[in-house]
């Protein structure tokens, strides 16, 4: 399984139309797409930070919704971040979320 971490800044008050887009917009979107398995979004409160992490089966899947749908959640957000956002692909190793072996990478 493949996680993608994305890290972005909001805009000052603007999280509850984020929250709304998301939930609208962005995530019917993810649940189309080939691989998709689950995602969790991660707020300080107070403060403008979100990361927004999805796991995805397959690496190649990740990749596809990257050149794919990614641009156009980008858009649904643009109003509500600064700046880009910056994105990490991770192999995930262990997870009790999703059940997955202890995964070795020594």
């Amino acid at each position: 399984m493949y996680a993608r971490n994305v890290s972005m800044h909001m805009k000052s008050n603007t999280f509850t139309d984020f929250n709304r887009t998301f939930n609208s917009e962005v995530l019917p979107l993810l649940r189309k797409q080939k691989g998709f398995r689950d995602t969790i979004m991660l707020v300080t409160p107070g403060e403008k930070e979100v990361q927004a992490i999805s796991f995805w089966d397959e690496k190649e899947n990740a990749t596809a919704y990257n050149t794919s749908a990614y641009p156009q959640v980008l858009k649904s957000f643009e109003k509500f971040i600064e700046g880009t956002p910056q994105v990490k692909t991770f192999e995930v190793a262990y997870s009790t979320l999703h059940k997955l072996p202890v995964y070795a990478t020594a």
